[in-house]
């Protein structure tokens, strides 16, 4: 299996997702238990509810276990070149933004989280300080200069 790519603050937020979600479940098991002790299960809407959690519960809990069972945790070398966990402050037109690249798991890009796997990610990797970057999306080309570079 190939690694899952994260920064070190990704993988624990994983974790904590984890405990959270394994701190819930005996009390979605006691919720279960108790709605099947009601007899009927064909007509009992809290019964069935109750599986659905306790189902959803445990699937996030075999997605995160394997997410984290094969993540890789990046941390930059460095700030003279973009890499997976890089912040990177970026001008096009007078206009700065600041990006982190991350892996595709941990990326939002409303909270400037992109993945390595986007277009700008992807065109950024490896990238050095005052170097520029073009992005071709939905038919409009972009430029990009790459104006600050920090863990």
């Amino acid at each position: 299996m190939k690694d899952i790519p994260f920064t070190k603050k990704g993988y624990e937020t994983l974790k904590k997702k984890l405990l959270l979600l394994n701190s819930k479940r005996p009390e979605a098991v006691k919720t279960l238990t108790r709605a099947r002790e009601m007899g009927d299960l064909s007509e009992n809407g809290l019964y069935k509810a109750a599986r659905f959690e306790l189902s959803d519960i445990d699937r996030q809990i075999r997605h995160l276990n394997y997410l984290l069972k094969y993540a890789k945790i990046y941390n930059p070398s460095g700030n003279s070149i973009i890499q997976i966990g890089s912040k990177v402050t970026l001008e096009q037109n007078g206009k700065k933004r600041v990006f982190t690249i991350t892996g595709e798991y941990e990326a939002n890009p409303n909270d400037g989280k992109i993945s390595y796997k986007s277009p700008l990610g992807k065109n950024l990797l490896n990238k050095k300080l005052n170097s520029f970057v073009e992005i071709i999306t939905q038919g409009k080309k972009t430029t990009y200069a790459i104006d600050r570079i920090s863990k």
